[in-house]
């Protein structure tokens, strides 16, 4: 496998990242909260690529994977900070943006920042405004108050050790949110969801497809694929989507 490689954002940061050259657009994968450019969708996806010779990145969010940082000061901002810096230097031309639950979010983000860039979109149990309609909607009186006293909350997931929520990242996602305003989405996109995510609602996909705009946008329900939707036959799906934005199927 090809050694890491690091990038230096503006703001300071150190990426880390994987990339692929070949024939465009290229193929950009956007992982989720708290994993890393080494899960199954972003190596699958990579050597799908390397196999039709088209090009691809992946890269690990600051406080992520081999990035610099910790995951406790970062921020959905940062984060997309991250995308956009990470997008700019190692890219050109059109892009296909693949987002993974979080990385969904970052990826409409990426929509809002450059949609000149963007060829079409494919997202997995995207998770657009989480950390309002998710997090803090669901935090009690006392873990408010522990916001305010500690400066975070831990969170269990069933995916990993709890999260750890700063104040910093409810109040950062406020200036993100990409569902209250017009959400323009002027390209093919694609969005995966599995009915058996525990994370992730199939009521949040919905309001997505509700919420955008745009002349090429569907929602696949998957029965019982759950929110790493990463078998076998959930990457086949994710393969087809992005050929299906792409217009080659």
């Amino acid at each position: 496998m090809a050694a890491t490689e690091f990038l230096e954002t503006p703001q300071g940061r150190r990426l880390a990242y994987h990339k692929s050259e070949g024939t465009g657009p290229t193929i950009v994968f956007l992982g989720g909260l708290k994993s890393d450019m080494e899960g199954t969708k972003a190596v699958h996806l990579e050597a799908w690529a390397q196999a039709r010779g088209q090009a691809f990145l992946r890269f690990d969010y600051s406080g992520h994977g081999e990035s610099s940082g910790t995951f406790e000061e970062g921020c959905i901002g940062d984060w997309h900070q991250d995308t956009v810096a990470a997008v700019s230097e190692l890219t050109k031309g059109p892009l296909i943006v693949v987002g993974s639950s979080m990385g969904g979010w970052q990826a409409l983000l990426l929509a809002k920042a450059m949609p000149e860039r963007i060829a079409g979109m494919v997202t997995i149990a995207a998770a657009p405004d989480f950390t309002e309609d998710g997090y803090w909607a669901s935090f009690s009186d006392e873990q408010k108050t522990a916001l305010d006293t500690v400066g975070h909350v831990e969170l269990p997931s069933d995916y990993m050790e709890p999260y750890v929520i700063t104040k910093r990242m409810i109040e950062d996602g406020r200036q993100q949110l990409v569902l209250r305003d017009a959400l323009d989405l002027p390209f093919a996109a694609r969005f995966l969801q599995g009915t058996a995510d525990t994370a992730v609602t199939t009521e949040t996909a919905v309001r997505l497809l509700d919420h955008a705009s745009g002349n090429d946008m569907r929602l696949l329900l998957v029965k019982d694929a759950d929110h790493r939707f990463s078998d076998g036959p959930c990457l086949g799906l994710i393969e087809n989507a992005v050929l299906e934005v792409m217009g080659t199927t």
